[in-house]
């Protein structure tokens, strides 16, 4: 398999979501603003997102995936569909039952997430809210189960597009329900819409698991299918995966709560801002990180520790050439950007002033988001959990102290800056820990290839700002259009002497091709 190839088809994928995400991030600044409505939906929205990311993407896919890899290597495909039946009928009876508590105790949800809302419309609004939306675990996690499986099956693509149904869901929801409804209810228009969107993003998956023959029968008794010893493995492994993946989630549980103590609008701000951050983040990390996990794990399995070295190399490698332009734009664009997309009906300059400030605080960390998301799999894929959770929880420590020091004095910006700065410390933890173990041992050339990257990134720097400088991004609220292609002119320029600079350098797209069993 050519991975570069099989990246490029999901972050293709990806970038279709991105974009239609940033379309509805669009809508919801024009129509909603940084307002105390919006802080309610983005806080609300933030729980059941905490659940997915910390048992259904985070745990469950770091157990599951390289359980289920090796398992595929050693046994018949009747054998794998009896595990994944087995782990499905569990997960859709735990599922059912947490959905339930959810719902019922979204009071509580909403207290130790938004805990400055308490006492005002604002909670009671978030509560309501968080009840529509909290299904969506359910259907995530179930998705999170048949990506799982499709990508084992090197089945990408579907997996990659599914985001793309849910923003369709918003921007539906926005855009009809402003003619039908006034902006409370429209409000919950947008809460409707994660319910359908997750459904939608779990059915999309059904006929490529029925294509391969892997589509999930669940059993009426779960007790049978947890005496399965493969389905206790996963669980086992899933424990101390929790507590890997719960020091990140905690720490945005405690950063939600921050935002939630200061003006209204910040939380709103800050969301506006990781949708820029989750751009590059998802196009590269999510990505690299789906094409990794499997290849190391299959690596692992048939004890080639050249080839998983090799994996991580590359993945290391095409992070830095991808990722450094990325947080080099939202450092010096940051003005520009959030203008650019946001600026325009409720989200006024002092909006964009704010909401850029967090968009360049996370340009600081930026790499170390997604270095994070290339490094952990080299653990995951050993079936080690241990070392990312000691990692996790030093992480958790170190970014709460940066809150303390940052969150007083530039607010929201303080709680992106100490995100990424907390991320750089866990992706140099990683990086040291493979190093240690002699999981990874760099290849020839780093040195070079790195000063020849400062070369690149400093002039593309230094165009991006000169000009960005020249134009009055507010004063071009009239010319939306005329405004966007400017952005998009200074974007092109910046590529254009970046990749030319690396090209007369040296670098060669084929010097980032690996192909991988």
């Amino acid at each position: 398999m050519n991975l570069l190839k099989t990246l490029a088809a999901i972050s293709s994928m990806t970038m279709l979501s991105r974009i239609t995400g940033l379309v509805r991030d669009m809508m919801f600044g024009a129509f909603f603003g940084a307002t105390a409505t919006m802080d309610a939906y983005v806080q609300a929205f933030k729980i059941p997102n905490f659940f997915r990311r910390l048992f259904a993407e985070g745990a469950f896919s770091q157990a599951f995936v390289p359980i289920l890899a090796e398992y595929r290597n050693a046994n018949s495909d009747s054998e794998v569909k009896e595990l994944v039946d087995h782990v499905a009928t569990v997960l859709v009876w735990a599922l059912l039952l947490t959905c339930i508590v959810g719902v019922v105790g979204a009071p509580v949800l909403v207290f130790m997430f938004s805990s400055g809302f308490w006492g005002t419309s604002k909670f009671d609004l978030t509560v309501n809210l968080t009840r529509i939306m909290f299904p969506y675990i359910g259907f995530m996690s179930l998705v999170a189960l048949s990506s799982g499986v499709l990508n084992t099956w090197r089945c990408f693509k579907i997996p990659a597009f599914t985001p793309v149904l849910l923003n369709l869901c918003f921007i539906f929801a926005a855009y009809f329900s402003l003619t039908w409804f006034g902006i409370e209810k429209q409000i919950y228009a947008l809460a409707c819409a994660v319910f359908v969107g997750g459904l939608l993003q779990l059915a999309i998956q059904i006929p490529s698991l029925i294509q391969i023959g892997m589509l999930p029968r669940i059993s009426m008794n779960p007790a049978f299918a947890l005496r399965d010893p493969k389905v206790r493995r996963v669980l086992r492994q899933m424990a101390p995966a929790v507590l890997a993946v719960s020091a990140t989630q905690i720490s945005i549980m405690i950063n939600s709560t921050w935002a939630s103590f200061l003006p209204d609008g910040s939380a709103s701000q800050l969301n506006f801002a990781d949708r820029l951050m989750e751009f590059p983040s998802a196009m590269l990390g999510v990505a690299l990180g789906t094409v990794l996990l499997p290849s190391l794990s299959s690596a692992k399995a048939n004890g080639d520790q050249k080839e998983y070295s090799d994996l991580l190399d590359w993945g290391l490698r095409l992070t830095c050439l991808l990722a450094l332009p990325a947080a080099v734009g939202l450092l010096t664009l940051s003005d520009a950007l959030t203008a650019t997309l946001f600026h325009g009906g409720k989200f006024d300059a002092h909006a964009v002033h704010e909401t850029a400030k967090a968009v360049a605080a996370y340009g600081v960390g930026l790499t170390g988001l997604i270095l994070v998301k290339i490094l952990a799999p080299g653990f995951y894929a050993q079936q080690d959990i241990r070392t990312p959770v000691k990692i996790a929880m030093i992480v958790l420590f170190v970014t709460q102290v940066l809150n303390a020091v940052f969150v007083p004095f530039i607010h929201q910006a303080g709680l992106a800056l100490s995100v990424g700065l907390g991320a750089c410390v866990n992706a140099a933890m990683l990086y040291f820990g493979l190093r240690k173990r002699g999981l990874y041992t760099p290849k020839a050339g780093w040195l070079s290839f790195f000063l020849k990257l400062v070369v690149a990134l400093v002039l593309m720097g230094g165009l991006a700002f000169v000009l960005s400088m020249q134009v009055d991004w507010l004063a071009m609220q009239s010319h939306r259009l005329l405004r966007a292609a400017m952005m998009g002119g200074i974007i092109i320029a910046c590529m254009l002497l970046y990749f030319g600079t690396l090209s007369a350098l040296g670098f060669r797209l084929r010097d980032f091709r690996k192909v991988s069993g």
